[in-house]
């Protein structure tokens, strides 16, 4: 019964979100932002107020981490899921001589379902020793990142796309997206894999995806608090960051996790529940990521849940047309990350993405920050174009639409050279 209820909130959240004749009702304009409050994230359920990084970690973040998984992204399974890594090619000449390439194979299986990604890997030749490293998904497989034809084609490519599909044929097709000698030429190392491997994106194929190896998966099933793609490309995320602590020639203590978009989302929550990330960058990654939900702006969660019913928990449609009741907003998603870095970044175009909201929610998490000695931002006025904010958190907003460009990684470099050299 509570299921059919949440399930009838979340239809009725989306239908009070959307005009006549099906199209979404979505706000562009900051004079008809709602007015709102957002939840004290040192305020704990009980009232009482946390002043210390004690109080903080052992009893408000909890609650906060609690929020998040039974009433929004779903939570997470314990269950171990066992995955082997073999590599399958090694390029020491890849980027004109510059870096290894490795592709490294991890399957995962629960004994009687196997399922394959590939993980794509540059390594700095010139850099001795160990070298950090910045992990981030990408979206039309490895072979979309690179016009080399040693770089393999992602395991999902067949499974998402039909054979005479251009997406599947594409070398090179998002390379503007991966400038991997800017990465190189800073000194780190570089990983990517695409997200279909761990989740095909589209709801149909939960079977597909890693959350079938789970012992209690049942495809007919959406319970209040299951986790949705999101949260299974988080869980992915953490199997990368398993893998690197076995490959020698990386630094595990220095790994960054970056995520565009859909995937700014899953970085997110997966540096909210993985600390070994030491360093998050959200980029463009909008509601359900870093801008605040209450603000209501571009994409809102009515729209999200309506067209993409598989990211979030079914929990989380009870929000849909209903943020003002929201008991938590992505400022806390962020201060979960804490005291790990985080890394926001908003293109001047890309309203959809709430660029004002998603500065604000990094501005809000100053509050927890301050607890372990960090120093957030000064104003609630978000910087101008080309003119990175930094401080023991980072933030810039670039020319531009809703994209990952040169002028992104070249900030992200500058952000880890200061806290991951």
């Amino acid at each position: 019964m509570k299921k059919l209820s949440l399930l009838l909130l979340l239809m009725l959240g989306s239908m009070n979100m959307f005009a006549q004749g099906g199209e979404p009702r979505i706000n562009y304009e900051e004079n008809k932002v709602p007015s709102f409050v957002l939840p004290n994230a040192l305020m704990c359920n009980d009232g009482t107020m946390v002043t210390t990084v004690e109080e903080w970690e052992t009893k408000r973040r909890p609650e906060i981490l609690a929020m998040f998984e039974n009433q929004f992204y779903g939570k997470t399974p314990t269950e171990k899921i066992p995955v082997s890594y073999k590599v399958l090619a090694e390029n020491p000449k890849a980027l004109k001589g510059k870096a290894t390439c490795k592709q490294v194979q991890f399957t995962f299986s629960n004994g009687k379902k196997e399922i394959n990604a590939i993980l794509l890997m540059f390594i700095p030749n010139r850099v001795k020793g160990k070298v950090p490293i910045i992990v981030s998904y990408n979206f039309q497989g490895n072979q979309s990142t690179s016009e080399d034809d040693y770089v393999l084609y992602s395991p999902s490519m067949k499974l998402m796309y039909s054979d005479d599909s251009p997406n599947v044929k594409t070398r090179g097709s998002q390379k503007s997206r991966w400038n991997y000698e800017i990465m190189i030429d800073r000194g780190y190392a570089v990983a990517t894999m695409c997200y279909h491997d761990i989740f095909p994106d589209k709801p149909e194929h939960f079977k597909n995806s890693v959350a079938s190896l789970f012992s209690d998966f049942d495809q007919a099933s959406r319970n209040y608090n299951e986790w949705g793609a999101i949260g299974v490309w988080a869980w992915g995320s953490s199997r990368i960051m398993d893998y690197l602590l076995t490959d020698l020639r990386i630094d595990s203590n220095r790994v960054a996790l970056m995520g565009h978009s859909r995937q700014g989302k899953a970085a997110l929550w997966a540096g909210a529940q993985d600390h070994r990330f030491k360093i998050v960058f959200s980029n463009d990654s909008g509601c359900g990521g870093a801008a605040l939900s209450k603000r209501v702006y571009g994409e809102n969660l009515a729209r999200m849940i309506h067209s993409f019913p598989h990211w979030l928990c079914v929990g989380a449609g009870q929000w849909a047309g209903n943020e003002a009741s929201m008991p938590f907003d992505s400022h806390e998603l962020l201060d979960l990350i804490a005291p790990n870095r985080v890394y926001v970044a908003s293109a001047q175009e890309d309203n959809w993405a709430d660029q004002k909201g998603e500065y604000l929610a990094a501005y809000y998490t100053k509050d927890v920050y301050a607890l372990y000695g960090m120093k957030g931002f000064d104003t609630v006025v978000p910087p101008g174009i080309h003119q990175p904010r930094i401080a023991d958190m980072g933030y810039h907003i670039r020319a531009g639409v809703h994209d990952v460009t040169d002028y992104d990684w070249t900030c992200y470099c500058d952000f880890c050279d200061k806290y991951l050299k």
